[in-house]
């Protein structure tokens, strides 16, 4: 009733978590659920969030948000009540009247990014940019009807002129390991690589630089681009290593096919080359298959956008050239060397206006090739059909996951998991990559599809299971890193070293005993069975029997904090619940692994449940002093399976750990933890007692919203004790080695040092080696290690 009462305050605050279905409305703190159904397709291609700010998930529109508060103020000037008036450092040559045009340009970051946009817009408003009329040289009424047939008994006669293909990668991210076992299994001596990594991707870069020259016919781009999601730089990418891959003169390829590291091959290279080589003279693109009128408005074609500060930005309306089919679809194809020529060197009407009307369009690769071809003198060479399987699935891919860097709302396809596995197994159609692979959500599948293709590994081979990826490498630099992910790791190496000393330490002997020194050396998430399994932190520390520099290895687990009441209630729905950033919903977890949190992070609470009837559940958030920081309804449908919410808490949050419950009709059912860490560093820099009372103190007059929720305390039996919480006001004004000690002593509450090893020589005369044990980052990996090339010209 308490509850009931509290949701009659005025509207202050609107947050939205989609799934299954679910909608919750954040009121003062509590929460008001509706059912929408199937209206989370509400968030159409053509609803731009700016256009509806009501809409905008909460989770991921700062960006948005950012257009209404002080700090962007400095570029506008308000004049009354009226509009804001923008501030050029240019004046532009012509008046910038469109809203679309006048949002970018306020949330423009840069200089240059506002002044192309003043610029574009009225290049677009004077007529010049676009071409109205382009010219078609296809004699083709309407599309290519071609027809190709798949036989799996193919491969037993192999051509005796076998096409060479040219693979181009384009790859960004971390996932070093995934990719180079992609590689392993694309990999032939009689075909070309040539590998493009993201510029924002160094880590990447230098592991490709490292296996691309062990073999000749494998090359990385001199140049590289930002290729952010449904941006001109890919295209522009592409259109690149087309013409780099056709002055090439010693690498005489036949086909080009895209990939990235989220693909794998579905069918063995014999069965690609077989097939490429009897429909040598295809063009195979997919086509998106609906009416054209409605894929140009869902796709955007019809809007001017424009790409700087690795956003796209969109600027208004425009008309689709006269003369011309536009088709699109996917932008993963297989093409052949003749018309790639063509559309690298030709200087005609169709490929010149063509690239210029693509430079200023969302997700120009997904239209671009298959409008130039469709009008081109190579028009009845297109296959629709670009000989893949992507793991599509419109309600959890299509989340506008993408608004942060494009003024749209995209989709994007799902990763594979083993139920999935059936799908690769059909002989009917012709179909050789798939995608989306991604090893941190689920590497069985990989596995599943590597030794269906080409065998499993010999028994007893180390590392099947088990995945690393790489979050922190010590040439990224240590501005890469966020002040608690800094905080967090040197508290892991500081673990580890304890353990070593408890662990291996003899009484007099101080062989095992360790002082830590500097910062990190390499940071790598660990997975065994597709389970987060932890941190392995690579360090420096001083042996104190020798005095020299060692560097060690620790492996950090998180411990369990997610607990069921006891004796459990006859509530049965809920099956996990967890605390965490980066809540990713069309994957369902959380990429902030581990979920390393600081006082000015914005926590979502996070339920999964069961099948069973419609319930409501009650959430607490109470702080490290007992002070219930936020109090909401969930509606659970019976057919949900994930619940998310954030609160609108005021920051910085309290350090220490913090208590979720859950409870049905006020009987608590779970609770689980979750730790905000003190920050000892403040731009990797050791924090500083004035900067530690502003961020350790807790949120402005000890109120995490303007609704208190205090009258709950004797209702829910959580007192509040005048001990801690003068004991929080001592410790936030700690500095040096006692704020460690206790930010050690929080860490160590919900986290434990399984394990610690040597990379290299070592005193402690027990430690074990890095490369000997199963879990270290040094320990075998043959799934993903690059050997010598086999007879058979393969890897794998």
């Amino acid at each position: 009733q308490l509850l009931t009462n509290l949701c009659k305050t005025s509207l202050r605050h609107l947050r939205w978590g989609l799934d299954s279905g679910l909608v919750i409305k954040g009121v003062q703190g509590v929460v008001v659920c509706a059912d929408l159904g199937s209206s989370e397709a509400s968030f159409s291609s053509g609803d731009f969030l700016l256009d509806h700010p009501g809409k905008n998930s909460s989770s991921s529109n700062n960006d948005l948000k950012e257009i209404h508060r002080s700090p962007r103020q400095h570029h506008l000037k308000k004049t009354g009540n009226s509009s804001p008036e923008l501030r050029y450092d240019q004046p532009p040559k012509c008046e910038v009247t469109g809203k679309e045009a006048i949002s970018a340009m306020s949330r423009a970051k840069s200089k240059q990014c506002r002044q192309e946009i003043a610029d574009v817009y009225c290049q677009h408003k004077h007529g010049k940019l676009m071409p109205e009329k382009v010219t078609r040289f296809c004699t083709l009424e309407g599309k290519a009807n071609n027809n190709v047939q798949w036989d799996e008994d193919s491969v037993e006669y192999m051509p005796a002129n076998p096409v060479r293909i040219a693979f181009v990668l384009v790859v960004h991210g971390r996932a070093s390991r995934q990719l180079q076992r992609m590689f392993k299994a694309i990999y032939h001596k009689d075909h070309f690589y040539y590998i493009h990594v993201d510029k924002r991707s160094n880590y990447l870069h230098r592991q490709v630089l490292q296996f691309a020259n062990q073999y000749p016919n494998v090359r990385v781009t001199s140049w590289r681009m930002a290729t952010i999601w449904g941006g001109a730089s890919l295209l522009s990418t592409y259109l690149q290593t087309m013409r780099d891959l056709m002055e090439m003169n010693d690498w005489p390829w036949d086909f080009f096919i895209n990939l990235s590291a989220a693909d794998y091959p579905i069918r063995t290279n014999d069965q690609l080359v077989a097939f490429l080589s009897r429909y040598r003279d295809m063009n195979f693109l997919k086509s998106h298959g609906r009416d054209n009128a409605r894929f140009i408005r869902k796709q955007g074609l019809d809007r001017l956008f424009l790409e700087c500060d690795t956003h796209m930005w969109r600027l208004g309306d425009r008309r689709i050239p006269e003369g011309i089919a536009v088709d699109g679809g996917s932008d993963w194809f297989l093409l052949n060397r003749k018309f790639v020529e063509y559309v690298t060197f030709s200087t005609d009407d169709l490929v010149t206006k063509m690239k210029r009307f693509y430079s200023y369009t969302l997700l120009p690769a997904e239209s671009f090739f298959h409008t130039v071809l469709e009008n081109s003198p190579y028009c009845d060479s297109m296959v629709d059909n670009n000989l893949r399987i992507t793991n599509w699935n419109r309600k959890l891919g299509c989340k506008c996951q993408y608004k942060h860097i494009v003024d749209w709302c995209g989709c994007s396809p799902n990763d594979f998991k083993p139920a999935d596995f059936h799908r690769f197994q059909q002989t009917a159609r012709p179909t050789f990559f798939a995608r989306k692979f991604e090893a941190v959500v689920n590497q069985e599948i990989i596995g599943q599809l590597d030794y269906y293709l080409y065998g499993n590994y010999p028994s007893g081979t180390p590392g099947l299971r088990s995945y690393w990826e790489n979050v922190y490498d010590e040439p990224d630099g240590v501005h890469t890193l966020s002040d608690v992910a800094l905080t967090m790791y040197h508290a892991f190496s500081r673990l580890g070293l304890r353990r070593a000393e408890t662990s291996f330490h003899a009484a007099g002997d101080n062989s095992c005993r360790y002082y830590p020194m500097g910062h990190p050396v390499s940071i790598h998430l660990y997975f065994l069975a597709d389970r987060f399994q932890g941190f392995l932190i690579r360090h420096h520390a001083t042996n104190l029997a020798v005095s020299k520099l060692e560097t060690l290895e620790t492996w950090v687990m998180p411990k369990k904090v997610f607990k069921i009441a006891s004796p459990p209630s006859d509530f049965g729905r809920l099956q996990f619940s967890e605390i965490g950033t980066e809540w990713d919903a069309k994957e369902r977890l959380f990429r902030n692994f581990g979920g390393l949190l600081g006082p000015t992070d914005e926590p979502v609470g996070m339920q999964k449940w069961g099948k069973g009837p419609n319930v409501t559940v009650t959430v607490i958030w109470v702080d490290p002093v007992n002070v219930i920081a936020a109090t909401y309804d969930i509606l659970i449908e019976s057919s949900a399976e994930f619940t998310h919410y954030k609160p609108p808490l005021n920051l910085p949050l309290r350090p220490g750990v913090w208590t979720i419950k859950i409870l049905h009709h006020w009987v608590q059912v779970a609770e689980t933890k979750f730790l905000v860490t003190p920050l000892t560093f403040s731009n990797r820099q050791p924090i500083k007692q004035e900067e530690a009372m502003k961020y350790h103190s807790g949120p402005p007059k000890n109120a995490y919203m303007e609704q208190s929720f205090q009258g709950l305390n004797p209702v829910l039996n959580i007192p509040i004790s005048a001990a801690r919480v003068d004991q929080a006001k001592r410790n936030a004004g700690l500095v040096g080695t006692r704020l460690e000690t206790w930010v050690d002593s929080l860490v160590g509450s919900v986290w434990s040092a399984v394990d610690i090893c040597s990379t290299g020589p070592t005193a402690c005369p027990v430690m074990q080696g890095c490369a000997q044990t199963a879990w270290s980052s040094l320990s075998p990996d043959p799934k993903s290690e690059l050997g010598p090339v086999k007879p058979d010209g393969r890897l794998r």
